[in-house]
Formats: C-alpha cells, structure tokens, sequence
C-alpha cells in the first residue's frame, strides 16, 4: 500500500494528501443518552422555547375544565360542581351571539381580503427596489409601526380624526363639505380598525415573504428578460409562482387565526355610539368575564373560539393539500 493513499494514519491524525477525508463518528441509534450527550448545546437552545410554550401555553389548559362547571372561586377548580355544555348553550342561545359573530367575521374577512393581499404587494414592490439604501430606509419606516402599542396607535388615531380639531378630520370634511365623525359613527368604525391594522403590521408581515423572495431562482429571471418578458410577467410568472408555498402556509395561519380579531385595538376603540359595530368576541369575553365575574361562562366563549380555529386550519390545509399544493403540515 502507498504511502500516499493516507489508509495508514494513526487515528486523530490528518490524512496525507490524496487519502480519503476521515469519517463524522457514528451516534448509536436507539441511544438516547449518547444522542443527548451528543447535541447538548442544540439541546439547550432548544430549552427556553420549551419553557415558555410548557408554563405559558400548556399549564394555563388546566383551566379550561371550567368550562364544564360552574365555577367558584372559593371552591377552586377541582370542587366546583359540573354542568357539562351549559354555558355553550347559554351563549348559543344568547341574543348576541349572532350580532358578535358577525361584527368577528366582517372584520375577520375585510382583514384577510385587504391586510394580507396588501402586505404581499408590499414585499414584491420592496423586492423590486434595486437602490441598497432607498430599500433599507423603506423597509425601516414600514417597521417602526408595527413596535408601537396599540394604545399609542389609538392616541394618534384619535389625534388625527378628532372631532373639529383634528388634521385628517378637518381636511377630509373640507374636501367632502360635511362633518364626518370618524370616530363614533359605526359606518367609520370598520374602515377606521383596517386602515390602523394595514398602517401598524403590514410592513413587519413582508419580513417573511422577503426572505422567501430572496430563494428564487434568478436565472429564471435572466432568461425571461432574454425572452422579452416585461416586469409584471416575471412578477407574475416567475415571482408569485416562486413563493406560492410561503403564501398558502401564511394564508393557512391567518385564516386559523379569523376569530382573534385583537382585543386591544377593539377595546380602545369603541365606545357608546358604536358599540353596536365594535363588539366582538374578544371583547365580549373581556366584559363577561372581568367586570361580570362570569369566569366559567366567559371561557366556555373562549374555547368556542380556539375550536373553531383549530378546525379552520385543519380545513384549509385539508382543502390545499386537495389542489395539490404545500399546506403547513
């Protein structure tokens, strides 16, 4: 045997030039110890998304048993008497569960047709931008909203739309000529959550999409501009098709998510005059339950809630995978 083939080398030795590169050692399957011994460092990275989801997400599940009961606080979870779908059946039947449900879904779908397109349209246009700079400043102004607070949201809301004195009020009214509170009338109400939600998280939603763009192919791009293709048929052709998969993954989640229209917005919000409009159940839950102590009653709303979206995205990813397209699992 040669004395360059490297087969000779003594073991944690490099082998000479022109041998063979040494092996990654073999973790023995069926071992879980020496697998962890393995990949502790992964293993601890892993560690504080554990922690959270386990005391944050799962421990809290314990209370949902109230649902079921009437619920004492003296008596605690586990000594409260039973009554099985009783509070289910109370808010089917209750007088507002329709009213609630609609105002949820309007502005569940208003939301998902106008937020989400918009923020797709956005990533594309930024995507677009060949100037280095120009896009990093675009991109920051676009993400500053989306770390304010709501309730600093709704202070320039109100600021801006006040009645008689407001900028956008006075400009508006003077362009339609007639006085338009934007902030009581019920038909302003929804427009108003929209125009804040598509302002505040729009620029943060095109994070994803961005990265998603940056794994097309750009030689499909080259070849199409050979072709003669303008900007809009590679948009449409190579881009669009490039991250349809990030699209219906996204899709997926936000449809799951139509019934958490936000509670804090909503809440400050509304007040008497468009109350009729504005509730929703989030908040409803939040009225119920905090000020009217109907803790069993309230949660039973709000595990009605996390069924239906449980079932949403198990449906849709269904109904995705049916066309033959990537769903989320």
């Amino acid at each position: 045997m040669g004395a360059g083939d490297g087969a000779g080398a003594e073991p944690g030795t490099a082998p000479k030039r022109g041998g063979k590169p040494p092996k990654a050692p073999k973790v023995p399957r069926g071992k879980f110890s020496v697998h962890f011994a393995h990949y502790k460092w992964l293993y601890l990275l892993l560690l504080p998304g554990v922690l959270y989801f386990a005391v944050f997400r799962y421990a809290p599940m314990y209370g949902v048993s109230i649902a079921f009961k009437d619920y004492v606080p003296f008596l605690g979870v586990n000594a409260s008497p039973w009554v099985g779908f009783q509070h289910f059946q109370d808010f089917f039947s209750n007088p507002d569960f329709a009213r609630l449900l609609g105002n949820t879904l309007i502005l569940a779908f208003l939301n998902l047709g106008i937020a989400f397109p918009l923020t797709i349209v956005l990533a594309l246009l930024l995507n677009e931008v060949r100037l280095s700079i120009l896009k990093r400043t675009v991109q920051t102004l676009v993400y500053i909203p989306h770390f304010l607070s709501w309730t600093i949201v709704a202070s320039l809301s109100f600021l801006l739309f006040a009645l008689d004195f407001g900028p956008l009020f006075l400009f508006i009214n003077n362009v339609l000529g007639t006085d338009i509170d934007f902030l009581s009338d019920p038909a302003w109400f929804r427009p108003l959550i929209i125009l804040q939600e598509i302002w505040k998280n729009t620029g943060w939603g095109t994070i994803i999409f961005l990265a998603a763009l940056a794994t097309v192919d750009q030689d499909q791009y080259e070849a199409a501009i050979i072709d003669g293709a303008g900007r809009f048929r590679r948009v449409w052709h190579i881009t669009l098709p490039g991250i349809r998969s990030t699209i219906i993954v996204m899709l997926i989640l936000a449809i799951g998510q139509m019934l958490n229209t936000g509670f804090e917005q909503i809440y400050l919000m509304t007040n008497a005059l468009n109350r009729s409009v504005a509730d929703v159940f989030d908040t409803y839950v939040y009225f119920v339950g905090i000020t009217q102590g109907a803790y069993s009653y309230s949660t039973a709303v709000g595990l009605f809630k996390s069924l239906v979206g449980i079932v949403l995205i198990f449906g849709t990813n269904a109904l995705a995978k049916r066309f033959n397209q990537s769903g989320l699992f």
